[in-house]
């Protein structure tokens, strides 16, 4: 019988399969080393990606604050200014008060029946001295403030005879004090200030 040494086939077969198996793993990890090396790379742009990002946002918020801080200035310099505005229209309204009281009292005078010593006025107070023929003309005076529609309040403070004129003359010196009423202008504009 022949016999056939198959020890070197063997051999051959087993360092064949043994090459094999070394390229499949040299395959294997240069496979994984290209992935590795695009997964990095591609993270890297995101990276890179997200900072860009972040630097365009914090110049807006940079931004967008300076803003913000321009708004401010102009917001409170707005808000004197509205102040101003109401301290103008409060004298603008005020303006022709004096004339327009000194005209009133002009028209609730009783003529010829009595007169006036001093006029004086000071905020809402209204301060009126003068000279009467009687009691009654005062009263009657009385009466045409309050019916005027300018006073709140009208109180006689004093009501005495004039010392200084004849017996035959009963004139009576008077002082008065009033309230006035607040415009509806003023009141107004206050209730948006509260």
């Amino acid at each position: 019988m022949i016999k056939i040494n198959l020890l070197p086939f063997r051999t051959i077969r087993k360092k064949e399969n043994i090459r094999r198996q070394i390229s499949i793993l040299f395959l294997t990890l240069v496979l994984v080393l290209i992935l590795l090396v695009y997964y990095n790379f591609i993270l890297g742009s995101k990276i890179q990606e997200i900072n860009t990002k972040v630097g365009s946002t914090k110049t807006e918020i940079a931004k967008y604050a300076e803003i913000n801080k321009e708004l401010a200035e102009i917001k409170t310099k707005l808000d004197i200014l509205n102040k101003r505005l109401d301290v103008i229209k409060g004298l603008e309204i005020n303006r022709y008060e004096p004339v327009r009281l000194l005209d009133a009292m002009t028209n609730l005078i009783i003529p010829k029946r009595m007169w006036f010593v001093s006029f004086s006025s000071s905020g809402q107070n209204v301060h009126i001295s003068g000279i009467a023929i009687d009691n009654q003309t005062v009263a009657d005076f009385m009466t045409r403030l309050e019916g005027s529609g300018l006073f709140r309040v009208v109180n006689l403070n004093t009501l005495k005879k004039n010392m200084g004129m004849p017996k035959w003359a009963s004139f009576k010196n008077f002082e008065i004090s009033c309230t006035k009423n607040t415009p509806k202008i003023i009141e107004k504009s206050g209730a948006k200030n509260k």
